[in-house]
């Protein structure tokens, strides 16, 4: 992979890193809840399951997924059941209490990177994203491997400077949730966006 190559994958990437979508909207929740330390924390989860798909993607068992519909769908379905169980959740959660609100991320920080981990696994568009955008900057007559190690990498490091934009803009968020009833609000907001979200994935098709 060139440099000119990396200055047009760099942008292009990051417009899809920092767009508004489920796990993003993770962030800023767990960021205005838990803090921005245990936002970013939590993001692992969905650095993992992004680096699974991108070797996925690399070995071309990605494009089998995507050319199957029975397991496209089943990935669609159980993805779209969970983001509507967390919109679920989070509509029904109460704030916690401030004396208790460090142990309680600490508790609770294993729950949030497998909530990441499985909303990132769940969405078929990462997929469609790893299978139909990167190898639009892989050089064929290089190693492909390579290629799609050095960009995966590139990758998963803008989506970390994601995940800690939206806990930043997450932790901001703190200061206007500093009554119980805002921040039942906020956790509403939330979930009722993932729902939509949910059930824009469940009744979606595939293009």
């Amino acid at each position: 992979m060139d440099f000119a190559t990396l200055l047009l994958f760099v942008p292009a990437c990051f417009v899809l890193n920092m767009a508004p979508g489920p796990n993003n909207l993770l962030s800023l929740n767990n960021a205005a809840s838990h803090g921005f330390g245990a936002s970013c924390v939590a993001g692992i989860g969905r650095l993992f399951a992004f680096a699974v798909m991108i070797g996925l993607a690399s070995a071309g068992l990605a494009a089998v997924i995507v050319a199957s519909e029975a397991i496209f769908n089943a990935i669609r379905w159980v993805g779209a059941a969970y983001l509507i169980y967390i919109a679920v959740q989070l509509w029904r959660s109460r704030p916690e209490e401030p004396d208790a609100k460090g142990e309680q991320t600490k508790a609770n920080i294993v729950q949030l990177m497998r909530r990441e981990f499985i909303v990132a696994a769940g969405n078929p568009k990462a997929i469609l994203i790893f299978t139909a955008f990167l190898p639009q900057f892989v050089v064929h007559d290089r190693p492909v491997g390579m290629q799609f190690l050095c960009l995966g990498l590139v990758f998963l490091v803008l989506e970390w400077v994601a995940i800690a934009l939206y806990g930043y803009a997450g932790l901001h968020l703190q200061r206007l949730l500093a009554t119980p009833w805002a921040r039942i609000c906020f956790n509403r907001i939330c979930g009722a966006l993932l729902g939509v979200a949910g059930v824009a994935l469940l009744v979606g098709r595939r293009s």
